[in-house]
């Protein structure tokens, strides 16, 4: 399945998911019609919002109760057709134009990990970077800082003047839990999404003299997150997945996951003594190509007006236009 988070035009947030043809069905109203008019169950509504709840955080918790009551909601929609409404006649398969794609999921936790690529760390090496890239590196991403597909990552101008790109994949965990090995970490895995690791290098530069660094990647809006969460099912070999970022139609980064130096699971089983929740979102480190470590660095950093794209193969297309802060505060000065 392809889960989406959708604000509808009078319902507040919901998550549905899209069908081969692009429609959304909102997976909490089909399931209630599914429980009533397949299963005969008369406590539908209570059914439906347990097992399908209208928060994507809540339906990972369910584990693969919760995602094969969506499943099953996904099918019992598709067969029904666009037509179909839920039991007090609501659309299950609402119209495009009235509703707004979100970040698919804000977890509790963000787990932010580095140096999963080789390329990266070369690229760095050849450009002279105050540290190495290399596994392991992990810190906490700030969930307030997610943002969906089509939504504005905001350039801070008071801020920082070099504005960079990192294109990753990210996982999301279906079940909670601590100590375990890479063959037990492809249990935990409910499904993938794309993540650019926005990041202000000026910002950077300055937190690495003391080897940390959090804000340059933390600042509001740095974070996008989307377009959907392609469940597990779907992609078996998340290390077989063509990867590209490009800024104005033009390519920046291009990559395979394949290069990762260190596997997914092993990188899961890695840092579970810190312990996950289900839910929880792991980044598994960007590729070669940021502008930072270019031959150029200020011809590619990121500006107001710029469309970043980042791509990766099975799961979509996460699209972000650059806008100003003062532009966005109306022209009002900021000071630093």
């Amino acid at each position: 399945m392809k889960l989406v988070t959708f604000q509808g035009a009078s319902r507040g947030d919901r998550i549905g998911a899209l069908t081969a043809e692009g429609w959304i069905v909102d997976l909490n109203a089909a399931y209630a019609s599914y429980l009533r008019n397949v299963e005969r169950e008369g406590a539908f509504y209570a059914l439906a919002d347990a097992r399908v709840p209208s928060d994507m955080r809540a339906l990972f918790e369910n584990g693969d109760r919760g995602l094969d009551a969506a499943q099953t909601a996904l099918e019992y929609a598709t067969k029904g057709g666009p037509e179909t409404k839920g039991v007090s006649g609501e659309p299950i398969f609402p119209r495009r134009e009235t509703v707004s794609i979100k970040a698919p999921i804000v977890p509790r936790k963000f787990f932010h990990t580095a140096g999963n690529f080789r390329e990266h760390h070369e690229d760095a090496q050849k450009a002279g970077f105050s540290h190495p890239i290399l596994p392991w590196i992990v810190f906490f991403q700030n969930v307030d800082a997610i943002i969906g597909p089509d939504a504005p990552i905001i350039y801070p101008e008071h801020l920082t003047e070099e504005l960079d790109y990192e294109l990753e994949l990210a996982v999301v965990l279906k079940k909670g839990g601590k100590h375990f090995s890479a063959e037990q970490a492809r249990e935990y895995i409910g499904g993938y999404v794309i993540f650019n690791d926005v990041t202000a290098r000026d910002i950077q530069r300055r937190e690495m003299k003391s080897g940390v660094f959090s804000f340059c990647k933390g600042i509001d809006t740095f974070c996008p997150l989307g377009p959907y969460i392609v469940t597990a099912d779907e992609i078996p070999d998340p290390h077989k997945l063509a990867m590209q970022l490009r800024v104005n139609g033009k390519i920046r980064q291009e990559s395979h996951t394949s290069k990762m130096s260190v596997t997914i699971p092993e990188i899961i089983a890695h840092y579970s003594p810190m312990g996950y929740s289900a839910g929880d979102v792991l980044s598994t480190g960007t590729v070669s190509g940021v502008a930072a470590f270019s031959a150029d660095p200020k011809s590619l950093y990121l500006k107001p007006g710029d469309i970043v794209e980042c791509e990766i193969e099975k799961i979509g297309v996460l699209r972000n236009p650059v806008v100003s802060y003062k532009e966005m505060q109306g022209g009002k000065s900021v000071t630093a």
